[in-house]
């Protein structure tokens, strides 16, 4: 393969006869160089194809405008709308970002925070992998560049952090499904390592303690990842209990979706005899029928106010003031929780 010809501020500033810091300042718009010169390297910079090497810049100006985002699962829906949110906005405000998947591994997502700081980013978004057992890395990090977490967060982590209201929403979800006369509501959430999923399993119990219903803890379903196949699993265990429940709150799409697919291979009605809301307003949570009551998470706007935080602690010479933001959500009622009565046709 023949070698790429990459070109250097050195290789113009040979081609045009002039020094290196000439060409560089005249790029650079600097006041020194004459619009004539100006002109020429630039001229040539074009017709050479030159792209500056940002991360060179960035190591003199000890700024690259350069953000780096870390995030444990890339395949989510509601991922690729912070993303579009993050991105978005860096890019109104004149960042470009890295993005980069820890896979939900502590070592990798270790890994990373160090490949961040070498790259000489302005600054990190992360959202933390389901077992983050230990957050020395991340402390060392911060000693360097600044932190914001967002989605999957930690009290251990001082810096300020971006999520969503996940108790508040929980609540919500289930209010409405007492609200329809729902008495005995499962919960399919995570193991007690999330704090996500806690958060959530508090918002639960919240509303059967406001509305007098005893916890029943047969009615309480727990794994490790909440896919389809996890919410289709320990929907067959609540499907077969002696005293079946009468809806059944997943704490993400995915397993109210699979919990779907089991009541109707049991020919269960939907929401009659047993109700289900689920978590995210997923894309998919529109295509199962009947279609799944859900908290619409606004990860648009969490990505935007996440960035807008970091890009304000980046250019600040002051001492930051940390806190945790927590955004409001939406409750969408669909037809898994809500059976709309139709209007007798008049003859």
């Amino acid at each position: 393969m023949r070698k790429k010809n990459i070109v250097t501020l050195k290789k113009m500033a040979f081609d045009l006869g002039l020094s290196i810091s000439t060409v560089s300042r005249a790029l650079n718009d600097h006041i020194d160089i004459s619009e004539e010169t100006k002109e020429k390297v630039k001229a040539h910079a074009n017709k050479v194809k030159y792209a500056p090497n940002l991360f060179a810049k960035g190591f003199r100006s000890h700024k690259s405008n350069i953000i780096g985002v870390i995030i444990p699962n890339i395949e989510h829906q509601f991922t690729a709308t912070l993303l579009k949110g993050i991105i978005y906005n860096a890019d109104l405000n004149g960042y470009k970002v890295i993005i980069c998947e820890s896979f939900n591994n502590e070592q990798k997502q270790a890994e990373l925070l160090e490949t961040m700081v070498q790259f000489g980013v302005d600054g990190v978004l992360l959202s933390l992998v389901k077992k983050n057992t230990n957050v020395d890395d991340i402390l060392d990090m911060m000693q360097h560049i600044p932190l914001i977490l967002f989605d999957r967060i930690s009290a251990k982590v001082p810096c300020t952090q971006i999520v969503i209201d996940d108790e508040d929403a929980a609540f919500k979800a289930v209010e409405h499904l007492i609200n329809t006369g729902k008495k005995r509501i499962a919960i399919i959430k995570e193991t007690e390592s999330s704090i996500l999923s806690e958060k959530r399993y508090a918002g639960y119990l919240k509303a059967l303690k406001k509305y007098g219903i005893t916890l029943d803890e047969s009615l309480v379903m727990s794994c490790e990842d909440l896919t389809i196949a996890e919410g289709k699993k320990l929907a067959k265990v609540l499907v077969g209990l002696q005293h079946k429940p009468d809806a059944i709150f997943a704490i993400t799409d995915e397993a109210g979706i699979g919990a779907i697919q089991v009541l109707k291979k049991n020919k269960i009605k939907i929401p009659e005899e047993i109700a289900v809301v689920g978590f995210s307003n997923s894309v998919y949570s529109t295509i199962i029928q009947p279609k799944l009551t859900t908290i619409d998470q606004p990860g648009n706007r969490i990505g935007e106010i996440a960035i807008k935080y970091l890009i304000d602690e980046i250019n600040s010479d002051n001492e930051i003031s940390y806190k945790t933001i927590e955004i409001k959500t939406n409750l969408i009622v669909r037809g898994s929780s809500f059976k709309s009565l139709k209007r007798n046709s008049l003859a």
